[in-house]
């Protein structure tokens, strides 16, 4: 059975939405910084640190994690600042 939605290993990334984590102060580098993109098919692509592990065990109730996906967390600062490039629905 396919799902509804999958990724497209294809996309390429077209535009960050709202500024670099250095520019947020969140990241004293740029090796090892979060980000957020949208890519050219108009899905999103988040880069934040991994906290899979550490918060499965706490999830809601109704949230699922699939076996090929990955629980991530970035600055709420940068969702922030990236709000006004994202798109309305």
């Amino acid at each position: 059975m396919s799902r509804p939605w999958e990724v497209d290993p294809e996309a390429q990334f077209t535009r960050r939405l709202g500024k670099t984590a250095a520019e947020l102060g969140n990241s004293r580098t740029t090796n090892d910084c979060p980000d957020i993109w949208e890519l050219d098919n108009g899905d999103i692509a988040i880069i934040g640190r991994d906290v899979t592990a550490a918060f499965t065990d706490r999830l809601p109730p109704d949230v699922r994690i699939g076996v090929d996906e990955r629980l991530v967390v970035i600055p709420g600062n940068m969702l922030s600042a990236a709000k006004p490039d994202i798109r309305d629905a």
